[in-house]
């Protein structure tokens, strides 16, 4: 479905009424402005129109309707196709939710199509028609706003990571916490799904920010300051990474040393046991002749060297610091 779509000339913004051909044909018309067209996950036959009036390339319309594509940027002819990866941090469940946002950028056009609940453009647009002196650099502002606004919701998504992290590792140093290697893994596996969506995002970036995309020329110093906030992302997700293999190293090293510690207790308890149970075996044997066999202070007296010797093995586990 068309979410907005707006001519854009002076730094001001044009509404169109009508369907998306009268808006190509008014872009035509006037000249020196361009075409912002937000699609949100639209269909084939949605998206047809689109590609017929821009004669978009065929391989890249196909991963526009079907997503599921890695961040790039690809050259079609006179168009810029560039893919990026949402993603919004869902509290509940400190899950992240992925998305993807593709972008078509061609001299006087700009179509975005985004798929997923996380990172709506409403936002970017405002930001844009607020600032008349970014949005005169034409199409190729919207690209630089869209990229900048999912750079911070990475960097707010890396923070709630890190807070996720530092309540694992409060969990696993609690003498009465329970087993959170479950919570680690479920964790470390977000932090990749973080990593995939921006790690390939930064080679973009540099060939824009090194004035290898003609489109994007008059707006590199602005894509340099988003690359630079995307490095700062990059290092925290590798730092964030680097630490959960630590915090899952340190609990199962805690779970062994526990469990350790349970073993010493059974086996001094199993070793206390063993001395009544060795005597009262031997004086079980009922042979007729055996000392103390016949002797009235016999049975309690077995019994004393019973107590007597597990007590006293009692104490010295006690002092080793096996019970």
């Amino acid at each position: 479905m068309i979410v907005d779509k707006a001519i854009y000339a002076g730094g001001t913004r044009r509404d169109i009424d009508g369907d998306i051909s009268d808006a190509f044909d008014l872009a035509r018309q006037d000249g020196d402005c361009f075409l912002w067209i937000g699609l949100f996950e639209p269909d084939e036959a949605e998206f047809e129109l689109v590609k017929d009036e821009l004669n978009l390339h065929p391989l890249a319309a196909e991963d526009a309707v079907s997503a599921h594509q890695r961040p790039k940027m690809e050259r079609y002819d006179d168009t810029l196709f560039v893919v990026l990866k949402t993603l919004s941090y869902i509290d509940r469940t400190s899950d992240i939710e992925v998305g993807e946002i593709m972008i078509f950028l061609g001299r006087d056009f700009v179509i975005t199509v985004r798929h997923g609940a996380g990172n709506p453009l409403g936002p970017v647009r405002r930001r844009l028609e607020e600032s008349p002196e970014l949005i005169k650099h034409g199409a190729t502002a919207v690209l630089y706003a869209v990229c900048d606004e999912v750079v911070d919701r990475y960097g707010l998504v890396a923070h709630e990571v890190e807070v996720d992290i530092i309540g694992l590792e409060k969990a696993v140093f609690d003498p009465g916490a329970r087993d959170v290697t479950a919570d680690i893994y479920s964790l470390k596996r977000e932090v990749l799904e973080f990593r995939g969506a921006e790690d390939p995002l930064v080679p973009v970036l540099q060939e824009i920010a090194k004035g290898r995309v003609a489109e994007c020329g008059s707006t590199r110093e602005y894509f340099r300051d988003v690359l630079d906030h995307l490095l700062r992302v990059d290092e925290q997700v590798d730092a964030h990474n680097e630490l959960l293999n630590s915090v899952l190293t340190a609990h199962l090293a805690l779970l062994g040393k526990q469990q350790n510690e349970d073993m010493r207790k059974i086996s001094a308890w199993a070793a206390i046991i063993a001395v009544p149970t060795a005597i009262a075996g031997i004086y079980g044997m009922n042979f007729e002749h055996m000392p103390e066999l016949h002797s009235i202070l016999g049975y309690p007296l077995v019994l004393a060297v019973m107590a007597v010797a597990c007590v006293l093995l009692f104490r010295r586990l006690r002092k080793s610091g096996w019970l």
